[in-house]
């Protein structure tokens, strides 16, 4: 029997959570906008601080960038907690486990996205920065809500196994974590090039050698999970279809993902790979999580073809 109150008020609740992710994103980019101007580089890679006159002009507005900012956490972490109820509703809704097709695996993805950079927040002072996580949880949702939504029903017998909430949690998590790896990296290659084109003139955006370092513990923290979702399912795949590997389209694009980040996190260990070059292979990962799962999910027939549109 499925709830259908339940299942009304999870959808409710999402529509609010995307509400107050829309607050927090809005909140953030003007704290980003309108708060002081970050240091600039210098010769020899130390770093100015911005000009008198021009920090006296940032400077004067600065408390309401600030209470923005702190606005858009509440707004987040509120956010977070409208999502969290939308995802146990759900569950309870159709008593299982709130993961069961790709509308709830979105929902769940941009969940844990959130938690990663709430994380983030909280030993880096990156706030301002908040708008560009924001934005892509919100189209992530988006595309969820208006291109992926699937009515509350039972699981489809292939997922009907305990490995459901093993294998798949590491996917959910892995995936938001990487988003948020994929941000850090991006807004690294546009610091970098802005540092290239225009070097005397100041940014809002933290030095590139912080993003970099953001970018590469990020995607540290992510990588382990990854590959446990890629040794978890393979052994799914022996409990429900009697081998490890089977060149499955998903199995060799989370394959071909693990092998990109891996060659990122060694990229990063390499001298002559540092920077630029390793932020595009991080891009890249991404790029791979991407197809692996909308493209196959959706245009590509295998044996994970039960996801649900």
């Amino acid at each position: 029997m499925i709830d259908e109150g339940l299942a009304r008020a999870s959808d409710t609740l999402l529509f609010a959570a995307v509400i107050a992710y829309v607050v927090a994103m809005f909140g953030y980019f003007v704290e980003l906008s309108f708060g002081r101007l970050a240091p600039r580089p210098i010769a020899g890679g130390a770093v100015d601080t911005v000009p008198a006159p021009v920090a006296a002009a940032v400077a004067a507005p600065s408390r309401v960038p600030r209470l923005a900012g702190r606005v858009a956490v509440v707004a987040t972490v509120v956010g977070l907690l409208l999502h969290v109820a939308s995802a146990v509703t759900r569950g309870l809704a159709v008593d299982r486990v709130p993961w069961g097709n790709m509308y709830e695996f979105s929902s769940m993805v941009s969940l844990f996205a959130v938690v990663a950079w709430l994380g983030v927040i909280r030993r880096h002072p990156l706030r301002h920065l908040g708008g560009f996580v924001m934005l892509p949880v919100i189209l992530y949702l988006g595309v969820a809500a208006l291109v992926l939504y699937a009515p509350a029903a039972p699981l489809v017998p292939a997922l009907n196994s305990y490995w459901i909430k093993i294998h798949v949690v590491g996917a959910m998590a892995s995936s938001g974590i990487f988003m948020v790896g994929f941000v850090a990296a991006a807004l690294y290659l546009w610091r970098s090039w802005r540092d290239r084109r225009a070097p005397d003139k100041p940014s809002r955006l933290p030095s590139a050698a912080t993003l970099d370092r953001v970018s590469y513990r990020v995607h540290a923290f992510g990588f382990p999970v990854w590959t446990f979702t890629v040794m978890a399912g393979a052994v799914w795949a022996e409990a429900a279809w009697g081998r490890y590997w089977g060149w499955d389209p998903k199995e060799t694009w989370s394959f071909v993902t693990w092998v990109v980040y891996a060659g990122y996190l060694h990229a990063r260990s390499t001298a002559g790979w540092r920077g630029r070059r390793a932020a595009w292979i991080a891009v890249a990962g991404f790029a791979s999580l991407m197809v692996t799962y909308y493209v196959v999910n959706i245009w590509v027939s295998g044996l994970h073809s039960y996801a649900g549109v």
